[in-house]
């Protein structure tokens, strides 16, 4: 437990209670007991942090290992310790409310010879959740449908994008605009996936999924491996040239672009001879189809097992006995080899190793498939007055790209319009850098960092900003020291 005394509460009566109001559940707090949220506690009647602060250390390798900054460099001898060296994350910083108070930590550094301050607190996030990246072809559920967690809705599947299918969980009408059960059931997942968890959800008409950040997802009960290489047309460009002297027909099956090759333009300028084989569903352009079969599990996300069924005909006057076809998903997971009898009937035969090498270079080209997660939320309402008293300049300058914001020292992705809408790859940040308060709603870190000159004019709490050298000298040797993932940004670098 840290042994910092928060600046909030107040202790009642003599049996040594102290009220938390760290957020507006205003917990009673007896002597030796955490609070509902299991983020504060009562520690000989002071109320304090139960989790450590963070601080971001800059490492370097050094013979072959990785070692702090500083270590690598000088020893620290307890004077000004620039921005390039620590960062104060606000990962068990504590929170602004009830809000009318300065962010727990306004701190002061020097980032190549520009005096910077960076404003750390924990934010109480009502309006917030989850985008759920997940790569498969497989058939999740239908676009809209309800996307459930013990049984409550918390989400509901989004649009696909090129390879991956899409979840939007969370947010403020799940949080507070249903059940309470569902509000806290929501809160309880996507708390756990910020924190890179796995959960388990089902998707109503859909499939079951268990789904983590940085981890495969498991449809069905089945791990996926791989993200599909591009649309049937796409990979129908892609590999044209190397299918071309060792085929006379391939058909990519694909829930959303099925690709033939002698009727696609790659096959016209190979200068194929046409094939005759029609595939199913809606003809978009030349060697393009729509809708094909209905989606599912089954070959390039649709709900075909036997991929001779996506065939409609074959045509007599163009096909001829003997022609050599191939059938192949966009993953190269599923393929068949056919060759036509003298019927011009499609009948198995074993693939030859040139086309079977081609197959293989399909798997090859696709990318292994992942969970990400990036937590979304609206950076606004009062958390703002802990940084300024007239948050309007703040928010302004946030969008103007002035101010670097940043959630436990990862890059923000900033939505243009107004407001202060950001998203974070939780795979960016610490471990355990999400929380919660049951009234429910996430807590977050973040961190806004400026030049010193820019905080005055936007009427900073200048007069509470402490040296950092201050900060480590008082929490250093109580803080969880974290190192920053190499490949990103320097959050104490001003905008």
């Amino acid at each position: 437990m840290s042994d910092r005394t928060a600046i909030f509460g107040a202790r009642e009566g003599n049996e040594g209670i102290v009220r938390c109001d760290a957020c507006p559940v205003l917990c009673r707090i007896r002597p030796g007991r955490a609070g509902a949220c299991q983020r504060y506690a009562n520690e000989d009647g002071r109320l304090v942090r139960t989790e450590p602060l963070v601080l971001l250390e800059r490492t370097v390798a050094e013979n072959g290992r990785v070692v702090p900054f500083l270590e690598a460099s000088r020893d620290w001898s307890g004077g000004i310790a620039p921005a390039e060296e620590y960062f104060v994350s606000a990962i068990g910083a504590g929170t602004t409310y009830p809000d009318y108070k300065p962010a727990p930590f306004i701190v002061q550094t020097e980032f190549q010879g520009v005096d910077t301050v960076t404003v750390v607190t924990e934010g109480i996030f009502s309006y917030a959740g989850v985008k759920v990246k997940i790569d498969t072809d497989r058939h999740l559920g239908p676009e809209c449908a309800a996307v459930r967690y013990e049984g409550e809705q918390i989400g509901h599947v989004t649009t696909a994008e090129y390879g991956s299918q899409m979840l939007s969980l969370g947010g403020v009408h799940h949080l507070t605009g249903g059940s309470k059960r569902e509000g806290q059931v929501t809160c309880q997942a996507v708390l756990a996936l910020s924190n890179k968890q796995a959960i388990e959800v089902s998707i109503d008409g859909g499939a079951t999924l268990v789904i983590q950040a940085g981890k495969p997802p498991i449809v069905n009960g089945e791990p996926e491996a791989r993200m599909r290489v591009g649309c049937g047309a796409a990979t129908i460009g892609i590999f044209a040239q190397q299918w071309f002297g060792h085929v006379d027909e391939v058909v990519v099956i694909d829930d959303h672009i099925t690709g033939v090759l002698t009727e696609h333009q790659a096959g016209k300028c190979l200068d194929m001879r046409a094939a005759g084989v029609r595939v199913r569903g809606r003809r978009s352009t030349p060697g393009r189809y729509f809708q094909v079969a209905g989606p599912g599990a089954g070959w390039g996300g649709t709900s075909i097992t036997d991929p001779l069924d996506v065939i409609e005909s074959i045509d007599p006057k163009t096909a001829w006995p003997g022609m050599r076809m191939l059938m192949v998903s966009t993953t190269g997971e599923d393929s068949a080899w056919f060759v036509l009898d003298d019927a011009l009937r499609p009948v198995p035969a074993p693939m030859p190793a040139a086309v079977r090498a081609v197959v293989e270079r399909i798997g090859e080209n696709c990318e292994p498939a992942m969970t990400s997660v990036l937590f979304m939320a609206g950076a606004g309402g009062s958390l703002r007055a802990g940084v300024t008293e007239n948050p309007i300049l703040l928010t302004r300058k946030v969008q103007s790209g002035e101010i670097r914001i940043t959630m436990g020292g990862a890059p923000c992705i900033l939505w243009p319009g107004g407001g202060i809408t950001i998203m974070a790859d939780v795979l960016s940040m610490p471990d355990g850098a999400f929380g919660y308060v049951p009234t429910p709603a996430l807590v977050a870190p973040l961190e806004f960092t400026m030049p010193a000159s820019l905080y005055a004019a936007i009427g900073g709490h200048t007069a509470q900003a402490v040296p950092l050298a201050e900060i480590l000298k008082d929490y250093g040797d109580a803080a969880r020291r974290e190192s920053l993932r190499g490949d990103l940004p320097w959050p104490g670098a001003p905008a």
